[in-house]
């Protein structure tokens, strides 16, 4: 099997900063690009990071997502003090905007939604994976 390189938003969050050290940790992974508003604070020879401040605003030709096969988007929110509207345009269209423009760089790429719905980092939430 030839080395894939992976797409990752989300780093900084719980189900993100998991996805991270799986790939960072598997030997069949040789680059991860890690895209979020803030660094991460990681460092590893195979970790690069593009820091974009508006998931909306990214370039669908932007030549800085070429070459990469496959993409996990754990990046979300909860939608505790949101309105519908707020929400929607974070989770929804948001996650659309991306998904086409890494696709539209990557046209064959395995583009994972990665959801966090239940997660807990206290590990006392009431779903019984959490405790």
């Amino acid at each position: 099997m030839n080395p894939i390189k992976i797409i990752l938003t989300g780093a900084t969050g719980m189900v993100g900063e998991g996805v991270l050290m799986e790939c960072l940790e598997n030997p069949d992974v040789s680059e991860i690009l890690s895209i979020s508003r803030k660094p991460s604070g990681k460092t590893h020879p195979k970790l690069k990071e593009y820091l974009v401040s508006d998931f909306l605003s990214l370039d669908l030709n932007d030549e800085k997502l070429k070459g990469y096969d496959a993409c996990f988007f754990c990046a979300g929110i909860s939608s505790i003090g949101m309105n519908e509207e707020e929400y929607t345009q974070i989770t929804y269209d948001t996650t659309l905007h991306f998904a086409k423009a890494v696709l539209n760089q990557n046209p064959e790429m395995v583009f994972n939604y990665v959801s966090g719905a239940g997660t807990d980092s206290t590990e006392s939430g009431k779903m019984m994976w959490a405790v």
